[in-house]
């Protein structure tokens, strides 16, 4: 019923959004409108319709991935630029500089947001530098929080910041060693998940050669777009394989910091757990369920979470592109279940430290 809802909400902005761009143009184009002498009233109310109502219509249709101001800016330069072509030149004339204005003004802002790229390179000694001092909390986790904290937490940063530790664990991470505590639980070690990663490595790089000396005879470009694609794939499990191995479920004090590869990873507070489902009932439960996230690691056989923890508020986990979305559970699947249970219990009965 809320599906359909929505789907009918997005049906009718599309609708509005084509009358809006239809009517326009065809306001400049029917002879049976004519088009007064002084005419540029009526292209200030097309220079409004494609720069305000347009954009509030594409807001509203993609409503899920929030209203910013930076996507409506976005929007407005599109709009803008789009009026140029929808209005006649005869027209249009005495406005021909509102799309430079435009056009200027989103330069200013992706100026803006380049610069926090350098603000990130002047503060990456000190991060780094930092990351190296946390013995308790894993690169994978410090890293990121700390760029937030001194950078910024633009996306833009955000990306960047995911894709320096996809890098970093593809190829400056292989003479760690995984670590191992009381409070340390791994979730691969009883599955293929490993096994899968390296096997599709094999796969990639086998259809990398193959493929790419088929396509550069009919297509360089498509070729070159390929070998690209696929480099990156193989860079990406390498990484993957290295945070699984080397990023085991921690619980600290207050916390626990689980995660799964580069795709998945959360902090959970033990204060922010309001009910645990453990065995059968966390085995039927159904995980395609809205607001559940899942670390669960692959295997060639289906395998069923352990524990199911409902939180009692919702909860950010950052996903791929260091992308943030919040969930209302997690299932898990750990290698010694017993030991985890038996822990997360007790945290949890714990008050926390002032």
């Amino acid at each position: 019923m809320v599906l359909t809802r929505v789907r009918s909400k997005q049906g009718l902005f599309a609708s509005l959004l084509i009358l809006v761009l239809v009517s326009n143009y065809l306001a400049y184009r029917l002879p049976a409108i004519p088009l007064p002498a002084d005419s540029r009233g009526v292209v200030i109310g097309s220079l409004l319709d494609f720069a305000i109502i347009a954009p509030l219509l594409i807001l509203a249709m993609t409503r899920k991935k929030g209203f910013t101001l930076k996507r409506f800016f976005t929007f407005m330069v599109i709009g803008l630029v789009a009026a140029r072509f929808v209005i006649p030149a005869q027209y249009f004339e005495p406005f021909r500089f509102i799309p430079y204005v435009a056009i200027g003004f989103e330069a200013i802002l992706l100026f803006a947001e380049i610069s926090l790229l350098f603000l990130l390179a002047k503060h990456l000694p000190g991060i780094l530098r930092e990351v190296r001092r946390e013995k308790n909390i894993g690169t994978l986790f410090a890293f990121p929080a700390l760029v937030k904290e001194k950078v910024s937490t633009h996306p833009i940063v955000s990306i960047i910041a995911a894709e320096s530790l996809m890098f970093y664990y593809a190829f400056a991470s292989w003479k760690r060693k995984p670590p191992v505590g009381e409070n340390q639980f791994t979730l691969h070690k009883k599955t293929s998940m490993i096994a899968f990663n390296v096997m599709l490595i094999h796969a990639i790089v086998i259809e990398t050669i193959g493929i790419h000396w088929w396509l550069h005879g009919k297509s360089m470009i498509l070729s070159i777009v390929l070998l690209i694609l696929n480099v990156y794939s193989i860079i990406y499990v390498l990484a993957d394989i290295q945070i699984v191995r080397l990023t085991p479920l921690t619980m600290n004090d207050d916390r626990m910091q689980i995660s799964l590869g580069l795709g998945k990873r959360m902090e959970i507070p033990y204060d922010a757990i309001g009910k645990i489902e453990w065995g059968n009932g966390a085995e039927q439960y159904n995980l395609k369920s809205e607001g559940l996230i899942e670390f669960i690691a692959r295997d060639f056989e289906e395998v069923k979470p352990q524990c199911i923890l409902h939180f009692s508020r919702p909860l950010q986990a950052t996903l791929f592109l260091g992308l943030e979305k919040e969930f209302h559970m997690a299932a898990i699947r750990v290698d010694d279940p017993k030991e985890f249970r038996e822990m997360l219990e007790t945290k949890k009965r714990l008050p926390l430290p002032k």
